[in-house]
């Protein structure tokens, strides 16, 4: 019994403190929260001020000035009961007035209410005056006291209503700084839509106080980013555009070069810079295509497995291991796009396989399901990076320091583009050190749960 005690103990100090965590944490994160505390702390001490001065105003020296004619008093209702003290008497007066009376002496020993249901009266030093006992001529001591009975409920009845008013302003003021701080909640819905990409609704404008202005400036902040935005976009498309014509013509100019034993070195030369300008320009408009929000993808029904496959058989043997494929059981079929996902192959497979040399074990690619969708992990046995990078590797023309020349590694695109093509499709996105080595895992979900 004692365990249990103890235990049960133990459970109800851990609520309370999960509760005051739970409380102070809210507090900490509301502002709403903490301005309706704030008004109603001043509530408490305005109302606690006023009732202490009021009452110490009042109460300075009445009681002094009364005294007189409560004494007065008191002889004429000691007279009515009578000497020797009439019982009968004492109860009518008790039924007429809200006055409780004692009677003690030789004969009579009598009490209005069995707790006495006197309120003696003291002065400013706490000590108690005889004002309101009186000795008959009989040698009785009648005593007079507010009734208990009478009054009792009376606080009661205060407090509940006291707490009611309190409770009511509480909600009003909950209420008022419900609507007071809407502007802010407009403002964060407003810079969660700016920074996903959509430009098109702007911050409502619901007043013209500070918050008001506040959302004027950040819609004309996002505004501005906004045709930034834009006009960096359509620089980058036009560039790629306006340069493919070129790169085309440069490439059929050097096709048509004499293959002959001087010209080769430099015609090869020129053909793989020709080809590395094309990739470079086709990744550009990738990117943009799908960094757009809801880009359109083309999906239908796709084994995976099998355009992985596809995806090794075309790949050469630049950096002299083949990436090796495993694949696990009950693999289901995803609707995908599939020029998408094979660009997402290559580009994964490819950047393992080229930081592979020297590796002992090829790059691999695991597939298999995971909560009715697809696990996609690829990890070469490399070097890997260093953990200060893995936060920027899949950013545009992002590439680490630690001598990747770009005869051995890309202009940055690689990852960047596969990263766009993972969460086109609604997946989740992850690159960590493997020791050795590093792995990308893409996380594919099963339809209606993007």
């Amino acid at each position: 019994m004692r365990w249990r005690w103890r235990r049960g103990r133990a459970v109800a100090e851990a609520r309370v403190r999960g509760w005051h965590r739970r409380a102070h944490r809210a507090m900490r994160h509301s502002l709403r929260l903490r301005l309706v505390t704030l008004f109603l702390l001043l509530a408490l001490a305005m109302s606690a001020s006023f009732l202490f001065g009021m009452q110490r105003a009042i109460s300075m020296g009445w009681r002094d000035a009364v005294r007189p004619l409560a004494a007065d008093y008191v002889d004429r209702l000691v007279a009515e009961i009578g000497s020797p003290p009439s019982v009968a008497r004492a109860q009518a007066l008790t039924a007429r007035l809200p006055v409780s009376v004692s009677i003690s002496g030789p004969s009579i020993n009598w009490k209005s209410e069995p707790d006495g249901g006197r309120e003696r009266y003291r002065d400013r030093d706490g000590r108690e005056h005889e004002f309101l006992r009186r000795t008959t001529a009989d040698g009785h001591v009648v005593e007079l006291g507010l009734s208990v009975a009478t009054w009792q409920e009376k606080p009661r009845r205060v407090g509940w209503m006291t707490l009611s008013v309190l409770l009511v302003l509480t909600m009003l003021a909950w209420i008022y700084v419900h609507r007071l701080l809407r502007p802010l909640r407009d403002i964060g819905a407003g810079a969660l839509r700016f920074g996903a990409g959509d430009f098109a609704e702007p911050i409502p404008v619901r007043r013209h106080d500070e918050l008001g202005q506040l959302a004027e400036g950040v819609n004309t902040m996002a505004q501005d980013i906004h045709g930034m935005l834009e006009a960096k976009r359509g620089l980058l498309l036009a560039i790629s555009h306006e340069l493919r014509s070129p790169l085309t013509r440069a490439r059929l100019h050097t096709e048509l070069l004499p293959e002959t034993a001087e010209l080769a070195p430099t015609r090869e030369a020129l053909l793989r810079d020709l080809a590395v300008m094309r990739d470079l320009v086709t990744d550009l408009l990738e990117s943009e295509r799908l960094a757009v929000r809801h880009a359109a993808l083309q999906l239908e029904p796709t084994d995976l497995a099998a355009l992985a496959r596809e995806v090794l058989d075309g790949m050469g043997g630049e950096g002299g291991q083949m990436p090796r494929l495993q694949v696990a059981g009950g693999l289901p079929q995803l609707p995908l796009d599939r020029a998408r996902m094979r660009l997402l192959l290559r580009n994964l497979l490819g950047n393992a396989q080229r930081h592979s040399g020297g590796a002992p074990q090829p790059p691999e690619l695991h597939l298999q399901p995971e909560n009715g969708g697809i696990r996609l992990r690829v990890r070469d046995h490399g070097p890997g990076v260093d953990a200060s990078v893995l936060p920027h590797l899949a950013e545009p023309f992002y590439r680490p320091a630690a001598a990747r020349e770009r005869s051995s590694g890309g202009v940055g695109l690689g990852l960047y583009l596969c990263r766009l093509v993972a969460q086109a499709h609604g997946a989740t996105w992850q690159v960590a050190n493997a020791h050795p080595g590093l792995v990308v895992q893409v996380d594919l979900p099963a339809p209606g749960q993007t």
